[in-house]
């Protein structure tokens, strides 16, 4: 083969590979952003892109000295990522009724005042009572915090939310979400495709932890996370401006750069520094060892094994007797936790 064969034979791969990856990340686009569509739209859309796409490539190879091909395939790709670039997310859509209100706040000094904070009570998952409450929180009182984790798809990936507590006996959980329609359900590939909007949630644990043990089936295991007193309420004040930009302005939640775990490992390494970046924030199932191995856990020596085990809440929620209280009762036994107090459940109406 001469030089000139093999060069032209690896720029026909080169430029075919392009074409053929390209295709395939614009027809799951139109796939993802068209299913608002008729369902004809739905599947004309990422099929034609397809095919525009396969002929693309037959006609090039056909003559691989012609770039006539390329070109036009490369100047509709570019007309579609204008169109991908100016897709804004939405305020105003069909939500389902768990993140039908957004959460937003106002600090007067060390009290936070709260708006739309959920307390749901669930029976299943399409019968609840919804209730949405305005609460205050004095800064001063904040004794501690915790994460929970909550499988649901393998031991690698989780749902991280984190829980604040005060010296009431109060719990307020944060969770970052995606904003879901109704009768829409989550897809990791659909978040890579900006088919969700994002949402941070404030709720009572009986609601949004009990909701995940209880209803969905989940696994949820629970850790008191060691921070110092200045960071805690540096951290919950972060959620509050998380929740307030949110609010004024929508953004698109993403599976790998806008998800539960990335953006509260953002809002932390902002206020502790020289936090390092690992795998195990997008496996977010394995966080527990990532924070104990950097001295995170509240943990009375235990390693990570007595940890996830004591953790583990699932099942003593599932169990709880009647009237007792949600936040007190799980933490029974873990590890760091000896200094839960009764809660009430209830914030202080403003």
């Amino acid at each position: 083969m001469t030089t000139f064969a093999r060069g032209v034979s690896f720029i026909g791969v080169a430029v075919s590979l392009l074409i053929l990856l390209s295709g395939i990340w614009a027809a799951l686009a139109l796939w993802f952003q068209s299913l608002r569509l008729h369902p004809v739209l739905h599947w004309l859309l990422p099929c034609a892109w397809l095919l525009f796409t396969m002929l693309a490539l037959a006609f090039y190879w056909h003559s691989l000295q012609s770039h006539r091909a390329p070109l036009i395939y490369l100047l509709a790709f570019a007309v579609l990522m204008v169109w991908w670039v100016g897709l804004a997310p939405s305020r105003h859509r069909a939500w389902a009724d768990d993140v039908a209100r957004a959460l937003h706040a106002e600090v007067n000094g060390d009290v936070v005042t709260l708006h739309n904070v959920r307390n749901f009570s669930w029976r299943s998952e399409t019968d609840y009572d919804a209730r949405w409450e305005d609460r205050q929180y004095d800064l001063r009182r904040l004794t501690s915090t915790d994460m929970a984790l909550s499988y649901w798809m393998g031991p690698a990936i989780a749902h991280t939310l984190v829980s604040f507590g005060f010296d009431d006996g109060r719990y307020l959980t944060f969770s970052i979400e995606i904003r879901k329609e109704r009768e829409e359900a989550f897809s990791a590939i659909g978040g890579m495709f900006k088919q969700f909007e994002l949402s941070l949630v404030a709720a009572d644990e009986s609601d949004i932890l009990r909701v995940r043990t209880n209803i969905r089936g989940e696994d949820v295991y629970l850790y008191r996370v060691d921070l110092a007193e200045r960071d805690r309420r540096a951290l919950f004040l972060a959620y509050v401006a998380q929740a307030n930009e949110l609010a004024g302005a929508p953004r698109f939640y993403s599976t790998f750069t806008a998800n539960c775990t990335v953006i509260v490992y953002q809002m932390v390494k902002r206020i502790i520094s020289g936090l390092p970046l690992d795998y195990r924030l997008l496996a977010s199932g394995y966080l527990p060892e990532y924070l104990h191995g950097i001295g995170g856990l509240a943990s009375d020596g235990e390693g990570i094994g007595v940890l996830r085990e004591r953790g583990r809440i699932t099942q003593r929620a599932r169990a709880m007797p009647e009237g007792e209280d949600f936040s007190r009762y799980v933490r029974q036994g873990i590890p760091g936790m000896k200094d839960a107090r009764r809660a009430n459940g209830q914030g202080t109406a403003s």
